[in-house]
């Protein structure tokens, strides 16, 4: 049996997934603990709150995609990785709950994205706010990912790659704003479930392609620079075309615009195609780059 299964690997494989499971634990306090007037077992339970739900699982899967990465990345001695899976995962449980709050500063700005979920139960926003979790769930993944000289300079980098990456996810973000053909805002307020999809496909779209320049070896910081600009120009030119390309292929006969605002009920699985649009786009860029 020992020339099949190898003991010591089997006990540090079992070690990296209950470090991973106490981190996840850790997160679910801290999320508690940064959110003292929300009720997660009221919102989850006696009031059913879909939007609270779908923000709670956004925030969840990002936790885990940021754990994997602390168990994915370099590897050294089993006692520095379970270190190492301690500092990097609560570190990225403070670094997504600092970021959902900046998003919801700098990217909806005309309303509280909060009082949307939990007051108004706004589904719409709830998608968003997963959407922002996850999009930092890869952002930090692809900070994890790579080799440091020592624990500081790993710290610093990360957070580095971090800030970088949410202010790419800003910007961008932005610019989707500017040149869709409706209100973004007034469409989310409004409890737009379609336009809430829709502006969440892009939010993971640029995420990914941020994950994506992240994760290329580290060279120099003007390098990485670099080849974030790049991608994320790309990206931004791209999803304007892949908008017309689910117009013309994915949805033909109708266009998009009308399906999701200019219907006396918005068609979410037109919002729901045009997010799988962005989403595989930037995928494809991801392989092609």
């Amino acid at each position: 049996m020992e020339k099949y299964i190898n003991i010591i690997d089997l006990s540090h494989s079992l070690g990296y997934t209950v470090s991973g499971l106490i981190i996840f634990i850790i997160g679910k306090f801290a999320y508690k603990l940064l959110h003292p007037k929300i009720n997660v077992q009221q919102e989850l339970v006696e009031k059913d709150n879909f939007a609270f739900i779908l923000s709670y699982v956004g925030y969840f899967t990002a936790l885990i995609i940021v754990i994997g990465g602390t168990i994915v990345g370099e590897s050294y001695d089993f006692a520095t990785d379970i270190m190492l899976i301690f500092v990097y995962g609560i570190l990225g449980i403070a670094l997504l709950l600092i970021a959902a709050w900046i998003s919801n500063q700098l990217i909806l700005t005309k309303f509280d994205l909060k009082k949307e979920i939990i007051t108004d139960k706004n589904e719409g926003s709830g998608i968003i706010e997963a959407a922002i979790y996850i999009a930092n769930g890869l952002i930090l993944y692809g900070a994890l990912i790579g080799e440091s000289a020592t624990l500081l300079n790993g710290i610093s980098t990360f957070l580095i790659y971090w800030i970088i990456g949410n202010f790419v996810l800003i910007i961008a973000s932005k610019i989707f704003t500017s040149w869709i053909r409706y209100d973004i805002h007034t469409e989310i307020e409004n409890d737009n479930v379609a336009a809430g999809i829709s502006f969440a496909g892009a939010i993971l779209a640029i995420g990914i392609i941020t994950m994506n320049a992240i994760l290329d070896p580290f060279v120099n910081w003007t390098t990485t620079l670099v080849d974030i600009s790049i991608q994320t120009v790309l990206g931004c030119i791209l999803l304007p075309i892949i908008r017309l390309f689910a117009d013309k292929i994915l949805l033909p006969g109708r266009k998009l615009t009308d399906e999701i605002i200019n219907q006396e009920k918005p068609n979410v699985g037109a919002g729901l195609i045009e997010a799988f649009a962005y989403v595989a786009a930037a995928i494809l860029i991801t392989w092609s780059i």
